[in-house]
């Protein structure tokens, strides 16, 4: 054997001996790396009708649940990097109470992107294993579709209900045996053996139960699906719109991406992880889902992260300039000490991107083609940045505003100014256009402390009557939509303050359904409307009433803006300055007043 090729094998031998950690690197199978063509991942209710893929992917979810709970790359341990168990994963070491996940921070987007990779690529290895088991004349079809799979994504903007195969604790697809009806791994998450008490704090009540739960009924121990999706159903329209209208309107990484930004405006209320918030609270409803440290063991959990990193990369395609920057991090992590200053290059632990213990960061983590995957509305291929963003834009206006407005009725531009609205209402530009009409939208602000419970609550909004019985709200026929707090204690070794979480929601589809619906939606008049016909009222998981004047550093008030242009094909539309409507929550608990700050 000629000297090189014998030092090139012992090289490459050293340097395996030295490899220990797990290498996260995305799946190889069916890119181009030429042209970059990669696999999509597909929204569930058209990857449910794929044949192969969609068998392969039930199979190879359930392999992953089998396997030992204690093995690194077991369902339970994987999950568990989220929250429980406050252990170390991949000999990653940390000092604080809490799960590696990043909430509240500005990592929250970059650091859920290698987790996704890590899960894909082990429901991909296991897709390879089993495909070859399948007969003769189906193995080819069915190792063909393991080579390009990918996991899918819940597009909860469009289909806001839980997908129906989601729901049955049983399901029937197709295996190397034949066609068989088997328990569903899409539904729950069986503990065996049932975690201990050092896993799972007995003072948690969600510890106690075997499997995991949505929407429970607390007394039997069992998921209550349907009251989950009513919320969802009730929710719908806030969902689209806010969906929607975070993307079109928010160009700034910071506000964009978590629910912690502390520079707060009216225009930076609502952010990726507060839509991210919402669908955990209503399809947990006080089960694993809804608790952070729980939720990673529920299987929904990784159909909702999917879609969540998909409006990650559809933004990072329509803004491709703007991206992560300093920004404190209030409560930290399992490896994180609460007030660190996080930054592009902090470490997204535990995720390495090779066996030698380098871990990724904002910077290795950014883009999707690093892993081998890609969304249908993100095509980045054969086009520059600027096709990419128009094709990214008209793609998103198809999908959540085709009728080219959010708005429901248009009203005229000018009208006497209230009191009690202040800001640039009307629009500079209002004067000189030619325009007889324009549209106003309208939205509830909401700041409040995210520990002011000590535990998650939500809080629902009100256009009308509030039914008596506080089991109603969250899909009462008067519900406006709900604002949800995932709050978790974190015990830490450091003191660690209050901080402030923002949320936004949508008026005009609450205001388009009252009865009788108001003359117009200038501001004047949808004040008057709002002071009369808007409330709110606070919950906890459990469905437990909490008096609003005893959340503390809770802040409601409304604000509206006017929509000069229509959007349509790959353009947003133009929006004015936000206005305060102070006279919409003023003497109410909670509310905002004339004189007062936000």
């Amino acid at each position: 054997m000629p000297f090189f090729d014998l030092l090139s094998i012992l090289i490459a031998l050293y340097l395996a001996s030295l490899a220990s950690s797990y290498a996260i690197t995305g799946v190889p199978g069916g890119v181009n790396t030429i042209t970059g063509q990669r696999p999509f991942r597909q929204e569930f209710s058209t990857f449910k009708n794929s044949g192969p893929p969609f068998d392969l992917y039930i199979l190879s979810l359930q392999q992953l649940q089998q396997q030992n709970q204690s093995a690194l790359l077991s369902f339970y341990q994987v999950a568990g990097i989220h929250g429980h168990p406050y252990i170390a994963w991949d000999g990653v070491q940390g000092g604080y109470q809490a799960g590696y996940c990043t909430h509240g921070s500005i990592l929250f987007p970059s650091w859920h992107r290698p987790y996704m990779v890590l899960y894909e690529q082990l429901l991909w290895n296991n897709a390879q294993r089993i495909a070859a088991t399948y007969p003769a004349a189906q193995r080819s079809t069915y190792q063909a579709a393991a080579t390009s799979f990918r996991v899918p994504y819940w597009d909860w903007a469009i289909n806001a209900t839980m997908p129906d195969p989601v729901n049955d604790p049983m399901i029937t697809i197709n295996t190397p045996r034949g066609t068989l009806s088997m328990v569903n791994p899409l539904y729950n998450y069986t503990f065996h053996p049932h975690p201990s008490a050092t896993d799972f704090p007995p003072t948690d009540t969600i510890a106690q139960y075997n499997s995991t739960l949505r929407y429970p009924n607390f007394a039997t121990g069992e998921s209550q699906p349907s009251l989950a999706n009513a919320q969802l159903q009730a929710n719908a329209e806030a969902i689209q719109v806010l969906t929607y209208q975070l993307i079109a309107d928010q160009s700034n990484y910071a506000p964009f991406s978590n629910s912690g930004y502390t520079d707060a405006r009216g225009d930076a209320y609502n952010s990726l992880e507060n839509m991210h918030n919402a669908i955990h609270a209503f399809v947990g409803g006080g089960g694993h889902m809804s608790i952070i440290p729980y939720a990673g063991f529920d299987p929904i959990f990784w159909l909702h992260h999917a879609n969540v990193d998909r409006l990650l990369a559809i933004w990072q395609a329509i803004y491709p300039n703007s991206y992560t920057t300093p920004e404190v991090n209030a409560e930290g992590t399992f490896t994180i000490a609460p007030g660190s200053n996080d930054t592009i290059s902090s470490p997204l632990t535990p995720f390495h991107s090779d066996g030698y213990g380098t871990l990724y960061t904002s910077t290795t983590a950014r883009y999707t083609r690093y892993f081998g995957y890609t969304y249908p509305e993100v095509v980045d291929w054969g086009v520059n940045a600027t096709q990419l963003s128009s094709n990214v834009r008209t793609a998103l206006n198809n999908l959540y505003n085709p009728t080219g407005s959010i708005s429901t009725r248009s009203v005229p531009h000018k009208y006497k100014r209230h009191s009690n609205i202040t800001g640039p209402y009307p629009h500079p530009n209002a004067t000189t256009s030619k325009s007889s009409t324009g549209e106003y939208q309208y939205f509830v602000n909401i700041r409040v402390d995210r520990s002011a419970l000590h535990r998650p609550f939500f809080i629902h909004f009100f256009l009308g009557p509030v039914p008596p019985n506080p089991i109603t709200w969250s899909h009462a026929p008067t519900l406006i939509a709900s604002h949800s707090i995932l709050y978790y204690p974190i015990a830490t070794n450091t003191t660690t303050t209050t901080s402030p979480t923002y949320g936004q929601l949508p008026l005009n589809h609450a205001l388009a359904r009252l009865k009788p619906s108001p003359p117009d939606t200038a501001p004047p008049t949808v004040e008057e409307v709002l002071k009369n016909e808007l409330s709110w009222r606070v919950q906890d998981f459990e469905s437990r009433h909490v008096e609003t004047g005893g959340v503390r550093g809770l802040k409601i008030f409304v604000v509206g803006r006017e929509v000069l242009q229509r959007a349509g094909g790959d353009r947003f539309a133009v929006y004015g300055g936000w206005g305060v409507l102070r006279g919409a929550t003023e003497g109410k608990v909670g509310g905002v007043g004339e004189g007062e700050g936000m």
